[in-house]
């Protein structure tokens, strides 16, 4: 450090380079080494060798070893791994529901908590497309002939995880014009059934807001109460377009105003609630959409914000849901077509998710 005089005048430091002996004298490195002590360790613990040793290259196996089949692999695992830590998660709030548990707030904050973790997780899986479109649709094209007749619409876990959380048949689209159980043979498609069978998180969320405290007409009766605000309120509003001046302006929002008022008073009409439903255009029942607004709109109460919580976690993997199915869509449809022709998507390749809408919650 002789070329800089500051430092040799303020910071005479006596450094010493330490040797291999010092180092072996040094204590804190001293413990055990328990990997040499036998039992459980890492890459047996989360059984590696299995995991990484599961890519096959198709291309490899007949002659002709295609790089971009390697990440196609691993991606898709990847993918398949976090379908079954979704279902585990899944699952165990079905059972919570279903035994009842949720009237303990201390279950209810479990419930969403995995809620969130699957929502952290799907967020996760729309991004990580992002990894597969590094690979281009000619490269894809390089490989796709070894694949055949493989799909990923013949993915289990992800049907699972449809029926389990509760979309229905008649919002599928149907792949290659035939049942989606008939891609699965034997034990997948038992599985499939009995998934079918089951109580969806739908239904039990559901039965759920059917019970939320203050619905009562003989009680609290959110319901009466929201149904003068809400008209009141219409009232409030078309007086205050009625009173503009310019003309123009006025008819404009007018016509935007009795577009809104339509929609809020179909809420009070029960009959088209339930035309709707059997329509598929609304998912919830009549009662539970009433325990919905109310928690929505007490949300900062604090018996109704964890419940609020819950509402926004299925709000958020609906859209998260539909995003990965559009994303995979696209992709899918994108490889497909870049060496034949370009057309747009049809639009029914995108249904069939819908869950839990903002529209369908909160309206």
């Amino acid at each position: 450090m002789s070329g800089c005089p500051f430092w040799e005048n303020k910071y005479q430091f006596n450094f010493k380079k330490l040797s291999l002996e010092d180092e072996e004298g040094d204590k804190s490195q001293e413990g055990l080494n328990k990997a040499s002590k036998g039992g459980l360790i890492y890459g047996d613990y989360l059984q590696l060798d299995k995991i990484l040793n599961a890519q096959e290259l198709q291309s490899e196996k007949k002659g002709n070893k295609i790089h971009d089949e390697h990440l196609f692999i691993v991606t898709h695992q990847a993918y398949e791994l976090w379908f079954k830590q979704i279902l585990w998660e899944l699952d165990s709030v079905r059972v919570i529901f279903q035994n009842g548990h949720v009237r303990d707030e201390r279950n209810m904050l479990k419930v969403v908590t995995r809620m969130n973790r699957i929502t952290m997780i799907l967020k996760l899986l729309v991004e990580q497309f992002s990894v597969l479109e590094t690979m281009t649709a000619l490269d894809f094209f390089d490989f796709r002939d070894y694949l055949s007749p493989a799909s990923g619409f013949q993915s289990l876990q992800f049907r699972l995880l449809e029926n389990k959380i509760g979309v229905p048949q008649s919002l599928r689209v149907p792949y290659n014009r035939r049942h989606y159980r008939d891609n699965f043979k034997g034990k997948e498609n038992e599985l499939l059934l009995k998934s079918e069978q089951e109580p969806t998180l739908l239904q039990l969320v559901e039965a759920w807001l059917e019970r939320t405290p203050g619905l009562e007409p003989e009680g609290f009766n959110f319901w009466g109460k929201f149904e003068v605000n809400v008209l009141k309120g219409l009232e409030e509003e078309f007086a205050m377009v009625q009173a503009k001046q310019d003309l123009e302006e006025k008819e404009d929002q007018l016509a935007e105003l009795q577009k809104q008022k339509e929609v809020l008073i179909s809420l009070f009409d029960e009959k088209r609630h339930e035309h709707l439903l059997s329509k598929g255009e609304r998912r919830l029942s009549y009662k539970a959409m009433k325990g919905a607004l109310m928690i929505y709109f007490y949300r900062e109460e604090p018996r109704f914000q964890v419940p609020f919580q819950l509402l926004t976690s299925l709000m958020d993997i609906d859209v998260l849901m539909t995003k990965w199915r559009c994303k995979f869509s696209l992709l899918c449809y994108d490889r497909h077509n870049t060496l034949t022709h370009r057309t747009p998507p049809p639009k029914k390749m995108f249904r069939g998710t819908l869950i839990l809408t903002h529209e369908n919650t909160i309206l």
